[in-house]
């Protein structure tokens, strides 16, 4: 039987995946510098991550046996992915599954956003039962998302996703995106009917220019992709969402932003200097957040854990 460690914990309908299979899960937590030695120690043959667990060059050389890493999720900036390919070790990740449950944390911190819910439920607790009137004055001008326009900035699987909710919405969707040009989007309800739309690309200007409200779905970048530039160029009073990576977002650029009202509010599932937000960022009213839990729903991890077992048990057999 091979052993697989999920370094990053599995699912249970994943590890059950596996162990049909023919392998052994193992979710022991290990640190990152004890990994190499387990990973030899327990004749690992595939390593699991997520966003936590660093497989870099260094743990690549050390562990010479390991013949898959496998992410489970759509980024892969915490492994060395050419270097490990060039080591002959597989290399996967499982960029669909998580796709639903990143689109709709952006519109939670939407919602949140346009409505002071993250204020609200900081200061209720603290105020609700002495300052009532005062508060619902205070959050009385919220704004509704139908007939907004969302402006995403990428196109892919997570971004398309996120549209089909927007389109539901009866939001106007613009995108900016390299990759793709003009693109058709199915919109499907419970009912097994379905919507088409047929959406044309703009520019960044475009979409940065018209739209009410921008959140953006692009890989870890070398540099931002929204900056002060990016934010002048924005609305007046428009929202802001990253549910990408940190350092996609100048996050100095971004509390200045708010400072002078030029945006409302922002969403922020990461963070520049995770796993330890600056304190500015976490302190402030107009910023609603969550701790990069993009794709930690049940249904998306269960939907990962069984994509890696399939892609891992057929590369590796047992």
């Amino acid at each position: 039987m091979s052993n697989i460690l999920a370094n990053d914990g599995l699912s249970p309908s994943g590890i059950e995946a596996f162990e049909k299979n023919g392998f052994k899960v193992i979710t022991t937590k290990v640190a990152q510098e004890q990994l190499a030695n387990f990973i030899n120690q327990n004749q690992i043959r595939a390593l699991l991550v997520r966003s936590a667990t660093q497989a870099d060059k260094a743990l690549i050389d050390a562990c010479p046996d390991l013949e898959l890493i496998g992410r489970g999720g759509v980024g892969m900036d915490n492994i060395d992915v050419a270097y490990a390919k060039s080591k002959g070790i597989h290399v996967v990740n499982t960029p669909a599954a998580s796709s639903a449950s990143v689109a709709e944390l952006v519109f939670a911190h939407l919602f949140s956003g346009v409505r002071f819910l993250h204020d609200s439920n900081r200061n209720m607790p603290l105020d609700g039962d002495s300052k009532f009137k005062q508060l619902k004055k205070s959050y009385a001008g919220g704004m509704e998302l139908r007939g907004k326009t969302l402006g995403i900035v990428g196109f892919g699987r997570i971004g398309q996703a996120t549209a089909r909710i927007g389109l539901a919405l009866g939001m106007k969707v613009l995108y900016s995106d390299h990759n793709v040009e003009d693109c058709t989007l199915s919109v499907p309800f419970f009912d097994g009917q379905s919507l088409t739309f047929a959406l044309e690309a703009s520019s960044m200007e475009e979409v940065l220019q018209q739209s009410d409200f921008i959140t953006v779905h692009v890989p870890a970048q070398k540099g931002y992709v929204l900056g002060e530039k990016e934010f002048n160029m924005m609305k007046q009073g428009a929202g802001v969402v990253n549910a990408a990576r940190g350092g996609v977002l100048d996050e100095v650029a971004l509390i200045d932003a708010l400072e002078k009202e030029k945006l409302s509010f922002a969403g922020l599932d990461v963070f520049e200097s995770e796993p330890k937000p600056e304190i500015r960022i976490l302190m402030h009213p107009k910023i609603s957040l969550t701790p990069h839990i993009g794709a930690a729903t049940v249904e998306a991890q269960d939907r990962i854990g069984l994509e890696l077992a399939e892609q891992v048990s057929g590369l590796l057999g047992t």
